[in-house]
């Protein structure tokens, strides 16, 4: 899990601030994601050995700023869809295959462990998505790419937003049903 938390913390830094260079919504939201991953390790290291109730509150928490994130990546693809900006394909394809080699490594790592305890299934979810994000990023990479046209980020962006929320009601309903088995 520490190697999740590490891998996460610096994938968040990396994917943002290439999606701010590149002007790419799914990289920026990609990277986002990464932050919740690591927060989501984060709070799975500090449960373990806790009560069960500790770990579905855990779940709770991780579920709430997985939505944040989606919400806020709903928010940042109609920004860009006013503003109107063409991102960079090829920096999006590049930085998008690093972060899938990378959640393809941690998810392989927590797969192990996934059906455990309600916290590490909750990050085993935030990797799953990761992946599913990277490869539409890279698809819409190819795509922008080949077409100079800008809205198959806004696409990718809405739909890795879209994805983060529905995750994050599952890891909610997941950790609702945990605190209720542990009263």
């Amino acid at each position: 899990m520490w190697i999740a938390l590490i891998l996460n913390g610096i994938m968040f830094i990396v994917e943002v601030t290439a999606g701010i260079i590149a002007q790419s919504t799914g990289l920026i939201a990609d990277g986002l994601d990464m932050l919740t991953d690591a927060s989501a390790y984060a709070i799975a290291l500090a449960a373990i050995g806790r009560s069960a109730n500790f770990k579905a509150k855990a779940a709770t928490l991780s579920g709430s700023l997985l939505m944040l994130v989606g919400i806020g990546v709903l928010a940042d693809v109609v920004r860009r869809a006013i503003v109107g900006t063409t991102p960079e394909g090829s920096w999006m394809i590049a930085i998008a295959l690093v972060a899938l080699v990378v959640n393809v490594v941690v998810l392989r790592l927590l797969s192990k462990q996934r059906r455990d305890e309600v916290h590490i299934r909750a990050a085993w979810i935030f990797t799953r998505a990761d992946i599913v994000a990277n490869s539409a990023v890279i698809a819409s990479g190819v795509a922008v790419l080949l077409t100079s046209i800008g809205y198959f980020d806004l696409v990718v962006g809405a739909a890795i937003g879209l994805y983060v929320v529905k995750e994050a009601l599952e890891i909610l309903r997941e950790a609702k049903k945990a605190r209720i088995e542990s009263e």
